[in-house]
């Protein structure tokens, strides 16, 4: 049975991450902003793999982000509300814009993952 991480840690590798990132996000240029939950998540997925961290160490406090996700988004939508002539005026191309950029996105990646699977049975036919 694996041990349990107490919340109070779980919340603090999650706060060190953020914070760390923040300072990595100053470093980049004015004209190549990155988001510091960009380079938080980046960070989280880089100690993750490298095990550095378990998943057991952060699983808890992972799981309750994950379940209030939708509640987080919020403050988004109430910041689009002062937006709503643009919206009314360009909504029309702004949703062709999505949709023609998801599909894009969408056929981008069946692309590149039916190449990589590709090649990954062709290496392991060669390795037979």
């Amino acid at each position: 049975m694996k041990k349990e991480t107490p919340i109070i840690i779980q919340l603090s590798i999650f706060v060190s991450i953020l914070f760390v990132s923040n300072i990595i996000s100053s470093f980049f240029p004015s004209s190549f902003p990155v988001p510091t939950p960009v380079i938080g998540l980046i960070l989280l997925y880089l100690l993750l793999t490298t095990k550095i961290i378990k998943v057991e160490q952060v699983e808890k406090v992972g799981d309750f982000f994950i379940g209030i996700l939708a509640f987080l988004f919020i403050p988004s939508g109430i910041q689009l509300a002062p937006s709503l002539d643009v919206l009314s005026h360009d909504g029309v191309k702004i949703i062709g814009m999505t949709i023609f950029s998801t599909i894009i996105l969408l056929v981008v990646i069946t692309t590149t993952a039916s190449i990589i699977i590709r090649l990954k049975q062709k290496i392991s036919s060669n390795n037979k």
